[in-house]
């Protein structure tokens, strides 16, 4: 068996060892020399040029030279001590001093006298000096196997700097790398395809990124990496949806039956809008495939993706098959049982619900009816994934708000079927196309881009503590008129006392400014049991509290048509597709609703930015549009928690027409040579396996 070079423990290259090893892994996820090579630096200090001395007298820039050091030496005592050297060249000359190190300084002087010296110039006293410049050896420089024309300069962290691994040392580590597997660097790419789209090597890219010769081949080097990238992430999504399509069969749903029909026809109380018809009908032709189905339902807040996957569930049901709705919160959870139960009201399927707080006696009846198949529908939180929840004959599955549940989990609903059940994940956050391009290559989407007739837009206004009483007014006038508001508070962190006490100090102000018996105010919040979370949301929803004040448990899914006022406090704490999420949950119902952000005078300008596209739009693919540019991919990695977005070089805003490109190119290599066994693609097949081998969550649910 042949070893790979590129497979070395980090610990082992010289210079590292069993504790900088561990830091490598602890603090940068650098467990092999090949994760080494790929730790880009951030950016590179440009040392292309050497100066004269003569030409030094500018003060703030980075400058350095080529001469002698002439003469040295040591002044003060104990903690003053210092080294001082004159360092000339043909022009002129420079003082350097060094306050420490002065032992190794001193060594280093004695055994060599030529020197490049790297520095920041500073005029002290009418003398031009260098504090702690930078000597390197220029014949050394010569036998290296990389240029350092530009030193590289890495991300790092005050735990790795205390244990020896700070940029410099980094830097050093690296060339040592590169000496030792510069030659063994494999190509990835096909002789065709770097000479059609004039990308560099992959071994010249990697010794160019980290050292380059000059900037055009920095430029270059980062072309290349950014394509591999982009391009083996898209190849391995296609290729796993390929894999996917052929070796998993799906059941088989050919009937559109009586429960269909009966609740479209007789119970359904609007007409659904064309975005939901279509979607309808991609998901059917999907279920009667015969291959199972993985699909991603996009689609703005108040689109109507719940009534969409009812109807999915209930064609799931014509065919003998039970259904399963699983949601990231019991509140959430409760809600879509309540409405689904509700609606259903008069037709003969059964409806369920289970989550953490049932009691055993509930849950061993529900054991024993779902798997005698008298349960149609099983709504519920992660509790149905647990092992002892056992259908009779699971067929398809929902999973709401599905970037809140780990890769794993949702995998395990694979394994309530010996056939696995057709899929279908629903988010209320729109994506970009960039994003779910290369987020969800191996799925399919469904996008329902269009509201239900008669929805008003919501009216969005920023108000600042200036405005307070006009607010008090306007929700007064909004509680007179028979409507109900929510006030949302911040919260970073559940155990953080501070949020909880703003919240407490609000619903002061609140008491006071709306007192009983005319205005009851609720509140809910995460520290509070389900039960109570609960009983205070059924208050809201039957018109017994009319302020509900609340931290963001209440940011997704909950539907109270009667409130259209949302109050958001600290409004530039929040991250805009979360304001949105909040937004959502007003204008509901056919009466005009309206979103008041409230925020503090001194405001940021990414605040700033994500108040005003809040103001400005409704639309959620534009919001997750400016939400990406001003927080970057980032915090959208939560969607796939996966390895595979876990990118060190491209960018998902700035290289969209190489992520655009790269899932061309690969959809069409795939189309072409399914298995990449035509000559010249061998490269590509290792590449790709060795991908996919090395990130396991592909082989699962998406």
């Amino acid at each position: 068996m042949q070893v790979n070079l590129l497979d070395t423990p980090v610990e082992f290259l010289k210079g590292v060892g069993p504790k900088k090893g561990e830091l490598f892994k602890k603090e940068f996820n650098i467990s092999t020399y090949d994760d080494l090579l790929h730790y880009y630096p951030y950016r590179h200090v440009d040392k292309s040029k050497i100066y004269k001395i003569s030409e030094s007298r500018v003060e703030g820039a980075f400058i350095q030279f080529r001469g002698r050091v002439q003469s040295y030496e040591i002044v003060g005592q104990q903690r003053a001590r210092r080294l001082v050297a004159q360092f000339a060249d043909e022009t002129g000359s420079i003082e350097l001093v060094w306050f420490n190190s002065i032992k190794w300084i001193e060594d280093l002087l004695k055994e060599r006298r030529e020197f490049i010296v790297f520095g920041k110039p500073a005029l002290f006293n009418r003398h031009w000096s260098i504090t702690h410049p930078e000597l390197i050896d220029p014949y050394t420089q010569q036998e290296l196997p990389v240029s350092l024309h530009f030193q590289p300069l890495y991300n790092t962290s005050e735990k790795a700097k205390k244990g020896g691994l700070d940029s410099k040392t980094i830097s050093k580590l690296m060339i040592m790398l590169l000496t030792q597997i510069k030659d063994v660097i494999p190509e990835t790419l096909s002789d065709d395809l770097l000479a059609k789209l004039k990308l560099l090597p992959r071994k010249e890219a990697l010794l160019q990124i980290h050292y380059p010769t000059n900037i055009e081949l920095l430029n270059k080097a980062t072309v290349r990496l950014k394509f591999d990238e982009l391009f083996f992430t898209q190849l391995c999504l296609l290729k796993m949806k390929l894999i996917t399509s052929q070796r998993v069969k799906g059941h088989v749903f050919s009937t559109v039956g009586d429960a269909f029909n009966a609740f479209y026809n007789n119970h359904l109380s609007f007409e659904l809008t064309n975005a939901q018809k279509r979607v309808i009908k991609e998901i059917r032709a999907d279920m009667g495939s015969g291959r199972q189905m993985n699909r991603l339902l996009q689609g703005d807040v108040g689109s109507g993706k719940t009534i969409t996957a009812l109807l999915l569930m209930l064609i799931a049901i014509d065919n003998g098959y039970q259904s399963c709705l699983m949601a990231p919160t019991e509140i959430l959870a409760q809600q879509h049982y309540d409405n689904i139960k509700k609606q259903l009201a008069d037709m003969d399927v059964r409806v369920e619900f289970l989550s953490g707080s049932t009691k055993p006696a509930k849950r061993k009846e529900l054991q024993e009816a779902l798997q005698n198949g008298e349960i149609n529908i099983l709504i519920g939180t992660h509790a149905l994934i647990e092992r002892k929840v056992v259908f009779q004959n699971l067929g398809f599955v929902v999973i709401d708000e599905q970037h809140r549940f780990g890769v794993e989990q949702r995998a395990k609903l694979w394994e309530k079927n010996a056939i696995p059940p057709h899929v279908l994940v629903m988010t209320a956050t729109p994506i970009p196309r960039t994003m779910a391009m290369t987020v969800y290559g191996d799925l399919d989407i469904s996008v329902i881009n269009e509201l239900p007739k008669g929805r008003k837009p919501i009216t969005t206004s920023h108000l600042f503590e200036k405005d307070r009483l006009r607010l008090f007014g306007f929700m007064k006038n909004q509680i007179d008129a028979g409507r109900q508001v929510f006030v949302v508070y911040p919260l970073i962190e559940e155990s953080e006392k501070s949020d909880l006490f703003a919240l407490m100090a609000g619903y002061d102000v609140m008491a006071e400014r709306f007192p009983l018996p005319q205005y009851a105010i609720g509140i809910v919040h995460g520290k509070m049991k389900p039960e109570e979370k609960d009983y205070e949301m059924q208050r809201f929803i039957r018109k017994e509290t009319r302020i509900l004040l609340s931290t963001t448990v209440i940011e997704v899914g909950i539907d109270v048509p009667n409130a259209t006022v949302m109050v958001i406090e600290n409004a530039e704490r929040f991250g805009l597709s979360q304001l949105h999420q909040l937004r959502g949950r007003v204008g509901r119902g056919g009466e005009q609703s309206y979103c008041l952000m409230m925020s503090s005078n001194k405001l940021t300008s990414d605040s700033k930015q994500r108040l005003t596209a809040m103001v400005n739009t409704n639309d959620g693919f534009e919001i997750a549009n400016i939400d990406l540019r001003l927080r970057g991919p980032g915090d959208f990695q939560g969607t796939r928690q996966s390895g595979m977005l876990d990118f060190k070089i491209a960018d998902l805003i700035r290289d969209e027409k190489i992520v655009v490109f790269t899932r061309d190119l690969a959809k069409q290599l795939i189309e072409d040579d399914p298995n990449l066994q035509k000559e010249g693609n061998q490269r590509m097949a290792r590449r790709l396996v060795q991908l996919m081998h090395r990130d396991q969550n592909l082989g699962m649910i998406s």
